[in-house]
């Protein structure tokens, strides 16, 4: 009876118009006293979900570091509650989590109420192969030009946290891929399969003056690239994860690839290599999406070995490092790190694998640009304050409590960027290699559903480049 009426208040308060990770109903520690009073130690009698139609209780408890039979001191009781509650609010499977205790004769229960987000999202695919609308609309094939399909994901697959993802592109490129993932839980290891292959008939093959040159194929395919993948994955907590991968890959350039760049893959137009990699993350943000205040860190090690070619087999190193801090009068300062290093000995490698900068990790303000070689490193510095702490605005457009109103939160943002790519026989016309790139900034990020930012941000270089940029995630 008493965790009835608990869980019905409890999902009132986690309901529609609370806001992400601010539904806290942790109650003082006075008032735990006032229900066991005499008491410093409790026991755990029972931990109680409430609002997880889809998601599984034992999912739940893999995250919390406490359980029934535990005992745990009043002193410590809403700390320790919160780093509970963050814990399940960082799976990104909830919009709101709230927590609530009612104490008897020393006897503790504990009740978590959640909000579920929608797990399903079909994304229609539709784009044009060139460069823009009026490069598409001077052709004659133009309909022959464009991408279409069906992109779709399923977040907590079954209710176990899984992910499932397809994707079916057909038209001028063409992919089909099929990914399923099972992060795993405490004592119990997860696993990872995907398959893909992936046509194209642009492929950027080579850098001139820090951008990429595209061939286009008049007919036929640029690429071919096919892989199979097959992992294993440890997770004491959503803050603690291992993943090792084994994939293997097959690639095919056209002839006029090779061409025009003999060393995209150095040796003919086909390889085949496999490339085992292990990751480890230590994530302790306050929330994933947009952190203020905590630490990241993740180290990776990666070997890959060519199966039909004598291109050497190399070792890559990767660290991502983050530390966040909340400043007097609502500042919040953030400083990152990304690094990696290629060791090849004395061999060169294939174009194709000399990617740094300009990719997945960049110096902002140089988007435009693409920095080859074997090692580089990126330092990021940021300071925010929130122009609008975090409400909901009421849309109005449906009764359903996943989405009938929007969460907002704003923030400025000034930030200050530094990075260096070590590379070796670098073309005379690319003159950003070796050399010190540094950027500053300001920028208005905006934060909303199913953990979206946006950042619209306006950047100098040092090499006096300008300009205005939209992102879709925390750079840090």
């Amino acid at each position: 009876m008493i965790e009835s009426i608990l869980a019905a208040g409890l999902l009132a308060a986690a309901g529609p118009r609370a806001l992400p990770d601010t539904a806290r109903a942790m109650p003082p520690d006075s008032v735990v006293r006032a229900q066991c009073p005499g008491y410093t130690r409790l026991r755990v009698a029972s931990i109680v979900f409430a609002g997880n139609a889809i998601t599984k209780d034992r999912i739940l408890r893999a995250e919390l570091d406490f359980r029934e039979g535990d005992t745990l001191t009043v002193e410590n009781l809403a700390k320790r509650l919160e780093s509970n509650r963050r814990r399940l609010f960082n799976l990104q499977l909830f919009h709101t989590v709230g927590v609530q205790t009612v104490c008897r004769d020393g006897a503790l229960t504990v009740l978590f109420g959640v909000q579920e987000r929608w797990y399903t999202f079909p994304v229609p695919i539709f784009s044009l192969a060139d460069r823009n609308i009026r490069s598409w609309l001077d052709r004659n094939d133009r309909w022959r030009r464009v991408d279409y399909g069906v992109h779709l994901v399923r977040y907590n697959f079954r209710g176990r946290n899984e992910l499932l993802r397809g994707n079916l592109q057909l038209g001028f490129n063409q992919k089909y891929e099929v990914f399923f993932e099972n992060p795993g839980a405490r004592h119990r290891p997860g696993l990872a399969l995907g398959a893909s292959l992936t046509r194209s008939r642009a492929l950027d093959y080579q850098t001139r003056n820090d951008r990429l040159l595209t061939y286009r194929a008049a007919a036929g395919f640029a690429v071919r690239r096919e892989y199979v993948t097959a992992g294993l994955r440890w997770r004491n907590t959503v803050q603690r994860r291992t993943a090792l991968d084994l994939a293997a890959y097959r690639e095919w350039i056209a002839d006029s690839v090779r061409l025009g760049n003999p060393d995209f893959f150095r040796q003919g137009t086909t390889r085949h290599y496999l490339d085992l990699r292990l990751t480890r993350t230590f994530n302790q943000r306050n929330t994933f999406a947009y952190p203020l205040t905590g630490r990241y860190l993740q180290l990776a090690v990666a070997q890959r070995v060519y199966v039909n070619s004598n291109s050497p087999a190399f070792t890559t190193l990767f660290l991502q490092a983050a530390r966040y801090w909340a400043l007097p009068h609502k500042l919040y300062y953030s400083i990152g790190v990304t690094s990696q290093a290629r060791l090849t000995g004395k061999a060169l490698l294939p174009y194709a694998d000399t990617r740094a900068l300009g990719y997945a990790t960049l110096v902002r303000g140089y988007d435009r640009y693409v920095i080859d070689g074997k090692h580089y490193a990126v330092v990021q510095q940021g300071l925010s304050y929130p122009l609008l702490a975090t409400r909901r605005v009421e849309v109005g457009v449906t009764d359903n409590p996943k989405f009938s109103s929007l969460p907002l939160a704003i923030y400025l943002n000034t930030f200050v960027d530094a990075g260096y790519v070590a590379a070796r026989q670098v073309p005379a016309d690319n003159r950003f290699p070796n050399h010190l790139l540094a950027s500053a900034g300001l920028g208005v990020h905006l934060v909303t559903y199913y953990d979206r930012v946006l950042t619209l941000e306006y950047t100098r270089t040092v090499t006096g480049g300008a300009g205005f940029y939209i992102r879709t995630e925390f750079p840090i």
